[in-house]
């Protein structure tokens, strides 16, 4: 394996399913390696990984690195981790990526820690681009603008690794577009002995009972979604978006502040810190507007703001802006939803 300078992704899996924030790595992967002319490859750890590159593939892999040891699943911390270091020694990626996800966040740091090469957590955009050192004035081609919001959201920042290598970055599920590349595709399976990568001493750890509590919820893929913020006020007022939602069809959502107040619960919180969402239609009510929660929704199709500040940093990202309370304004929705919808 002399193919060096690549881009690489860690694939997680779960019931025999790649996860959907690696395969949406996997297409932002494609255009990073397609812009600098280097193949993009894939790396899956653990078990009965037997037709999983048929998953990655489609989304543009040129290779599938597998190590399978009945051992390495379901995760844990040090096999996983001795596996991507001793890999990434020998091929020596340029850039890797994975999810920002209960594992990604485990395993990102202990790679990137064992290889001292930096990482960027919960990175909103990943684009490729030139750097000139302020102090050095040295310049450097190519490098991996790993952009995410920074101070409380009050800036976005782009950071870059120039010397040290890969250029590591999470990214969070749904912030990067799932969008298969060739159905057809197909590239090279390597097997590599996990005898190689993981020492026996590394499964010290052994998980003896595992219980997944799956989401009730579904706002991810909803079409429809009924938001709201701060300045709904009250958990009581919260009622109002979920009749308007019940009316619609929808979800309801909500921003940072409004979880934080306690007017609704955590799942349900959309932005930077919550899920990122992209529905056919997305009605924020008593939403400010603040650059975290706009990461998480800003690629709605159409985005409806209700708010009584006509100058909430919102509106200007939105398709129609509502300036009024929500205690008056929803309920006219509904009432002129259900006329029409008749």
């Amino acid at each position: 394996m002399e193919d060096k300078n690549n881009i690489i992704v860690y694939c997680e899996y779960e019931d025999g399913r790649v996860a959907d924030v690696s395969l949406e790595l996997l297409t932002k992967g494609r255009q990073l390696a397609d812009r600098l002319g280097v193949k993009l490859e894939a790396l899956v750890v653990g078990a009965n990984l037997d037709g999983i590159e048929d998953q990655i593939f489609p989304y543009g892999a040129d290779v599938v690195y597998k190590v399978a040891d009945k051992r390495l699943y379901p995760y844990t911390s040090n096999p996983h981790a001795a596996v991507l270091i001793n890999l990434f020694k020998e091929i020596e990626p340029q850039i890797a990526l994975m999810g920002a996800t209960c594992i990604g966040r485990d395993l990102g740091p202990r790679v990137s820690s064992a290889l001292h090469s930096g990482l960027t957590a919960d990175c909103t955009s990943l684009e490729i681009g030139d750097h000139t050192d302020a102090k050095t004035k040295q310049e450097y081609h190519d490098l991996l603008y790993q952009i995410r919001p920074a101070f409380g959201g009050n800036i976005v920042a782009t950071i870059v690794n120039p010397e040290h290598r890969p250029q590591m970055a999470t990214v969070r599920e749904g912030v990067m577009k799932k969008e298969v590349f060739n159905p057809d595709h197909k590239g090279t399976v390597i097997n590599l002995d996990p005898a190689k990568y993981v020492s026996d001493t590394d499964f010290v750890v052994e998980i003896i009972d595992r219980q997944i509590a799956k989401s009730k919820l579904n706002i991810k893929n909803a079409p429809i979604i009924v938001a709201g913020g701060y300045g709904v006020g009250s958990k009581e007022n919260f009622q109002l978006l979920f009749d308007l939602a019940n009316t619609l069809g929808a979800e309801v959502g909500a921003s940072r502040a409004a979880v934080d107040a306690g007017f609704i619960e955590h799942e349900r919180q959309i932005g930077q810190t919550g899920v990122t969402v992209r529905p056919k239609l997305y009605i924020a009510c008593g939403i400010s507007g603040q650059i975290q929660h706009i990461a998480g929704m800003q690629e709605s199709s159409i985005i409806i703001s209700v708010n009584n500040d006509p100058n909430a940093p919102i509106n200007t990202i939105a398709d129609y802006v509502i300036t009024g309370d929500i205690e008056d304004v929803l309920p006219k929705l509904i009432k002129y939803y259900k006329k029409n919808s008749k």
